[in-house]
């Protein structure tokens, strides 16, 4: 495991057209976050964990408000978390991720996307049986023996414990991250981490060249605009 996952840091360009999606985005997220427990921050672990990645991320406060103000009133946007797998050029594949309030438009913008290229979705599992399903973490410690032990004795075995320079990088199965983190905040109260995030992660990834690449690149730049794609995961090395 380890490197093979090649750490990600967060790749939105947070200016323009793209900051506003990333506010927007996280609005999404910290709605459903609220909807799904209490919709205060201090009693809800999962919307805590999400309002600290989005002020991380500098979100502005109003926007983070505003979305747990709407989660405590009636009605309001039902979003749904909806994925699709793809097909791109050469041995290309993609997972995409989105937040909907109408699926018949997000899967129509999706498919048109592909259609553009002349690529096509596949159906469940056609792509994802190649990916893991991960949480990865990062940060700089001097204490990785400590938080090792203490990740041990709280039940929780990392799938892959590295140390690179003063940076650890911990992957985790996804159920386990806020555990996980409770633990390491313990030995590390003010702690900040440069990777907080839970995705998929391909097992073997392809190198594209020539006409392969630019067609990959317009596939997913297509896919980058629609407003409802949250995250775009994918297997190609050098993208």
């Amino acid at each position: 495991m380890g490197r093979a996952y090649e750490v990600r840091k967060a790749s939105i360009q947070k200016t323009g057209a793209m900051k506003a999606k990333l506010y927007s985005t996280y609005a999404k997220e910290i709605y459903l976050a609220a909807k799904k427990g209490v919709p205060e921050v201090e009693s809800n672990i999962f919307l805590k964990r999400m309002v600290d990645k989005a002020r991380k991320e500098q979100v502005p406060s109003d926007i983070i408000n505003r979305a747990i103000e709407k989660a405590k009133g009636v009605g309001g946007e039902d979003y749904h978390e909806v994925i699709y797998e793809g097909f791109g050029p050469g041995a290309s594949t993609l997972i995409i991720k989105t937040l909907t309030d109408n699926v018949n438009r997000t899967v129509g913008m999706v498919r048109a996307a592909f259609n553009k290229v002349n690529k096509s979705l596949g159906v469940n599992n056609s792509v994802s049986y190649n990916y893991d399903y991960l949480a990865l973490i990062s940060f700089k410690t001097n204490k990785e023996e400590e938080i090792f032990e203490k990740l041990l004795d709280n039940g929780i075995e990392p799938l892959d414990f590295e140390k690179e320079d003063d940076e650890l990088v911990i992957s985790l199965e996804p159920n386990n991250i806020n555990k996980a983190k409770d633990v390491i905040e313990e030995v590390m109260p003010n702690i900040e981490y440069d990777l907080d995030e839970v995705g998929m992660y391909p097992k073997n990834k392809v190198e594209l060249s020539n006409e392969d690449l630019e067609i990959f690149d317009r596939l997913y730049n297509s896919l980058e605009e629609i407003e409802d794609v949250t995250e775009i995961y994918h297997n190609v090395l050098n993208r």
